[in-house]
């Protein structure tokens, strides 16, 4: 498989290798992984919502779709992951480590309000 376009660190660190894609994007079902909807504000990538699940489903889902692009989001940035507990941990790194992907920036939205 080809190398990442990108890297995103998370608070712990850990960098995750992502391909880039511009919407509208879509893939076979099945293909779970991690993925982030994000933005480039001054050339940096800002990510505006951060998940994981069966991608194409997640990606293409209207509600998480609409809010991320009301928020600017452009581009969704993929990676296949086929362990849930991997991706949970990722999704949790990522978004210690990059707290404008929840509302009113980005969003996500934090557990318990």
């Amino acid at each position: 498989m080809a190398e990442p376009e990108l890297y995103w660190t998370g608070a712990s660190g850990t960098k995750y290798g992502y391909w880039v894609k511009k919407f509208p994007f879509s893939c076979d079902h099945g293909q779970n992984g991690n993925y982030i909807f994000s933005k480039v504000v001054n050339k940096i990538w800002i990510p505006v919502y951060i998940g994981q699940g069966d991608i194409n489903d997640r990606v293409n889902d209207r509600t998480h779709y609409n809010a991320a692009v009301s928020k600017g989001a452009t581009h969704v940035h993929v990676h296949t992951n086929a362990t849930e507990r991997d991706r949970t941990s990722e999704e949790q790194d990522l978004l210690r480590g990059h707290p404008e992907a929840y509302a009113p920036k980005g969003s996500n939205q934090k557990e318990g309000g």
